[in-house]
């Protein structure tokens, strides 16, 4: 097991490398919303750029960084299967499984985008982008506090997180219409 560490720190680099991707596409998808409401030619122009932009950052970073980090996470758990019989860590892969299901609603989302088809609203996109965060400070308390996780606190606390994430989005979104008008 002298090659743990090496498993271990390639394992979180490709997780924040994945959750950078998460983070910043559906950011992209809000630029293309909004470009789509412009007039043309400025709404061909930055439509253009902005699916050259997240098929890049999607294709280039986001899925081999999903892919590696689950590889290296797969590697870590054989060659410490003990952890599979830790509660935390069952609560930890069911917030990876709801990252996964988050990540291929992303996929759907960037391949709808490519053909121009839009369906969400920036307001919509903004909340939808704030899952990512809550199940990042959830994985993270997990993997870090394990045991002496306290589940009331934690689960109070990501709710407060929440509550906290979409009072921040709609005070954003208030400035923001009121500064439009």
């Amino acid at each position: 097991m002298e090659y743990y560490a090496y498993i271990k720190s390639l394992h979180l680099i490709f997780v924040i490398t994945w959750f950078a991707g998460l983070f910043y596409i559906p950011r992209l998808f809000i630029y293309h919303i909004e470009a789509h409401q412009q007039p043309l030619p400025d709404r061909k122009i930055l439509t253009d750029q902005l699916k050259i932009m997240t098929k890049r950052l999607w294709y280039i970073i986001t899925w081999p960084s999903a892919i590696l980090a689950t590889g290296f996470a797969l590697w870590l758990l054989y060659l410490v299967p003990s952890w599979l019989q830790q509660g935390w860590m069952h609560v930890k892969l069911g917030f990876v499984l709801g990252l996964i299901i988050y990540h291929l609603k992303c996929h759907q989302i960037f391949k709808q985008f490519q053909q121009d088809t839009i369906k969400w609203t920036s307001y919509g996109m903004r909340i939808f982008n704030e899952i990512t965060t809550i199940i990042l400070f959830a994985v993270v308390f997990l993997a870090i506090l394990k045991d002496s996780f306290n589940w009331i606190y934690g689960v109070v606390g990501i709710i407060a997180l929440g509550v906290l994430l979409m009072s921040g989005i709609k005070i954003y979104n208030a400035i923001r219409n009121k500064s439009a008008q």
